[in-house]
Order: structure tokens, then C-alpha cells, then sequence
């Protein structure tokens, strides 16, 4: 198994082939030589020198490094190339199992606009949008037949690239080149659409699994509200507060969706829950596994990476969905080397200190050591840090306690800033909204009279 990623996600994988008594074979930049998923994998293969671009981000050296190591499969991870149509088409012709679906599905399912037709054809509200725009001149005449407040969204990826709220046609005028700018370097893709902006709003999301043979399950919701600029902070699940009937219309939809697109392997299903109107709309598939697969194997007591490498070599699903429990709560949060109070900035350097929390219901999903090397060439994940408890209380006191303990020198991390927010009484109280981090929390906190 060639593993086509770096840092945590491809430690994560390793620990899945040594399960699966698969040998694995890290495929590293130069910048990532001596990285603990090259040291804990049984090969190592160089494929380029640090920059992304030439290492992680080309087809060509990742599949050159397969075939040169005599793999027989390759797994994505997440980010980097794990989206793209092309690494599935390239294996295929080289006779390279892909781990996730097949390039036609990816298609499907990767372009949001495309993703949005198929939803509505089967049933699933997608709310108000627009088609793809050509231009401003489109937009603008969309905007008026839709309405403000409005989302501009990049078809391809996500991340918060490309997208924007717009509450006048003059944001508009202003932030659409740029948008459509920042789509095409970023995804290689610079079509945009709008669609209704919701104010009050939960972000909800079902895992999903899905074998050769036709079964598709869910593996219950996350909740991935606590967001900055679109970017995830803490997840959840399962997700607490909703109605349990809003619940099962998102999980039933979600394996629908799944059905429809004739999905194979680990996939994610999004959806935005508008508080006011008491509804749902589909937002995106990715079909890949999330950097916040842990909640969910926490609760379930499944692992998701080892569903993959048996999906990917035929077998059936290893449970029904009569099968598949939700016990207890669970609580992830994403510790980044950045510097919460100065703007999220970067902040490489070497771990001069690294003690994560150690508890029996805290896992820690990691690939840094002590001396660790914190390159800017790269994502600022350093860990993912996640609590289970019977109940989501204990889980986020749990998750406090957790992250007290944590002890980073060397680099500023957002562990400071996660402690804070998971002790936050709001937060605790009931689930927040999308803009509860930046509208209620956050300045308050920097200026430090939160």
C-alpha cells in the first residue's frame, strides 16, 4: 500500500495496513524524510523535494513511486490528491488499486454543482441557488432573483476558498474576480455559483460506507459548527440538539445520495440546518476520508480507515446498518501550529517540548515527537485531540482536562484557544452555529476579556 500523503492522516494509515497485514510503503517529500510515518512504515520512498507541488500534488511521482515499490494500492488520505479524478484514472491504468471511489463517481460527487443535481433529482432539499455563473453580469441578475444575504461558492473543493457572504450587490461587484481567483489557483476550477446564505445555522454531516455489492450505510452525524472562515475547529458527534426526526431525514438522505451516486468506499455527506426555519439543505459530498473520522470511530467503536482498505479489496461491509450503534458522545478538536491571538498566524519551528494528554477515553492522533521539525511548507496540524464520555458534558470536561495537560514549547499551537472554548459556558450549554466562534467568541477572547 502506498500511502500518497504526509503527517497524521498517513501515520493513521500505517497503523490501518499493520492491522490489515498490509505492508505500507510512506511516499515522502525530502522535507518529510525522517518523518514518523516514514519511520513507522515498512518502506519509505522519496518522491520529491519539499514543495508540495513536486512532492505530495503530482500524480505522475506518486504513481511512478508506486509502481517503482511494487504496490498494488494507494491510499489518499485527505487533502492534496485524495479529490482528484486523475490519481483514480492514473491507477487504474497502471493496474493500481485506487483506496475510494472510482474516477466517474469522484466526478459526480466532487463538483458541487454537479453533487447539487443529483440530490434534488432523488429528493433532497438543496436549497435556493443559482446555476454556474459566466460572469458578474450573471451573478449580479441571479443575486436580484434570489435575494441577499448570499454565498458565493466555488464549485470544486472547499476549505473556505473561493466562497464569500454577500449582503449588497457592491460586495458582489467587489468579490467575484477575486473569488473566481482564488477557486482557479487553488482547485484548478474557477466556476462559482450563489446560493441563499443562512445566519443561524448548524453544520451537520453523516459518514457513510459503501461496498462493491451494493450496501450502503451511515455511521450516524457529525456536528462541525465551530468553524473560522469556513475551517473546522472542534467536531462532534453525535449531533446533539436536533430533533430526532431531523436526524434520520439527514441520515436517510445521506445513504440515498450515497445509493445514487453508486459510492464506494469512506465518504462524507454535508449538510447546513437552518435554525430558523427548523430545515436542511445538502451542501457538498467529500468523497474521501475527513480529518474528523475519529468522533465517529469513537462512538461507533469502527474503524473507518480499515472499512477502506477491505472496501477497496472486495469485501463486503463488515456490518449492517441494524449493526451500527451510536454510544456515548465524543469530541475532536484540531490543534494547529498557529498563533490564535496574532490572526491564526503560522508559527513552523521545532518542538522544543510535545507531552499530549494521556487518559483512557482521550486518543490522540499525531505524527509529532519531541524535536519535530514544523516546516511552513505545509497544513499546521500537529494533532487531533479526541475525548469520548458517556454524555456530552463529561466529554468536553473530559476535553478541558485533556488539553490542560497538553504541553507544547517551541511553536505557538491553538490549544490555549480550544481549552477556552470547549470551557466556554455558551458552547457547553447547546450546540453553536456556524458564526458563533467569529461573531461571539473570539474577539472577546484575544482581547482577553472573554
Amino acid at each position: 500500500m502506498l500511502i500518497a500523503n504526509r503527517g497524521e492522516i498517513a501515520v493513521r494509515i500505517v497503523r490501518a495496513c499493520f492491522d490489515e497485514g498490509l505492508e505500507s510503503v510512506a511516499a515522502v517529500s525530502a522535507a518529510d524524510r525522517d518523518s514518523l510515518a516514514a519511520s513507522a512504515a515498512d518502506e519509505v520512498v522519496v518522491v520529491g523535494p519539499p514543495a508540495a507541488a513536486e512532492s505530495y500534488l503530482s500524480i505522475d511521482r506518486m504513481l511512478a513511486a508506486a509502481k517503482a515499490s511494487g504496490c498494488d494500492a494507494l491510499h489518499p488520505g485527505y487533502g492534496f490528491l485524495s479529490e482528484r479524478p486523475e490519481l483514480a484514472d492514473g491507477c487504474e491504468q497502471e493496474g493500481i488499486v485506487f483506496v475510494g471511489p472510482p474516477a466517474s463517481v469522484m466526478r459526480r460527487a466532487g463538483d458541487k454543482m454537479g453533487a447539487r443535481e443529483v440530490a434534488a433529482a432523488v429528493g433532497i432539499p438543496i436549497g435556493t441557488g443559482s446555476p454556474l455563473l459566466e460572469d458578474a453580469q450573471a451573478a449580479q441578475a441571479a443575486a436580484e432573483e434570489i435575494g441577499y444575504p448570499l454565498m458565493l461558492k466555488a464549485s470544486a473543493g472547499g476549505g473556505g476558498r473561493g466562497m464569500a457572504v454577500l449582503t449588497t450587490p457592491e460586495e458582489l461587484a467587489a468579490r467575484f474576480d477575486t473569488a473566481r481567483a482564488e477557486a482557479l489557483q487553488a482547485f484548478g476550477d474557477g466556476r462559482l455559483y450563489l446560493e441563499r446564505y443562512v445566519a443561524r445555522a448548524r453544520h451537520v454531516e453523516v459518514q457513510i460506507l459503501a461496498d462493491s455489492l451494493g450496501n450502503v450505510v451511515h455511521l450516524g452525524e457529525r456536528d462541525c459548527s465551530c468553524q473560522r472562515r469556513y475551517q473546522k475547529l472542534i467536531e462532534e458527534a453525535p449531533a446533539a440538539g436536533l430533533e430526532p426526526a431531523t436526524v434520520q431525514s439527514i441520515r436517510d438522505s445521506a445513504v440515498l445520495l450515497g445509493r445514487e451516486l453508486d459510492y464506494l468506499g469512506a465518504g462524507t455527506v454535508e449538510f447546513l440546518v437552518d435554525l430558523d426555519r427548523g430545515d436542511f439543505v445538502f451542501l457538498e459530498v467529500n468523497a474521501r476520508v475527513q480529518v474528523e473520522h475519529p468522533v465517529t470511530e469513537m462512538v461507533t467503536g469502527l474503524d473507518i480507515v480499515r472499512e477502506q482498505l477491505r472496501i477497496a479489496a472486495g469485501e463486503p461491509l463488515s456490518v449492517t446498518q441494524a449493526d451500527v450503534a451510536v454510544s456515548g458522545h465524543a469530541v475532536e478538536c484540531r490543534v494547529n501550529a498557529e498563533d490564535a491571538r496574532s490572526g491564526f498566524l503560522p508559527s513552523p519551528g521545532t518542538l522544543a517540548r510535545w507531552v499530549p494528554p494521556v487518559a483512557s477515553n482521550i486518543r490522540v492522533d499525531t505524527h509529532c515527537r519531541p524535536g519535530e521539525v514544523i516546516t511552513p511548507y505545509y497544513d499546521s496540524l500537529l494533532a487531533k485531540v479526541i475525548a469520548w464520555a458517556p454524555d456530552r458534558p463529561a466529554a468536553l470536561e473530559l476535553m478541558r482536562r485533556g488539553l490542560d495537560r497538553f504541553r507544547i514549547e517551541g511553536v505557538h499551537s491553538t490549544v490555549p484557544l480550544l481549552r477556552d472554548v470547549v470551557a466556554d459556558p455558551s458552547f457547553a450549554q447547546e450546540p453553536v452555529t456556524t458564526r458563533w466562534l467569529e461573531a461571539d467568541f473570539l474577539d472577546a477572547w484575544v482581547d482577553g476579556s472573554g
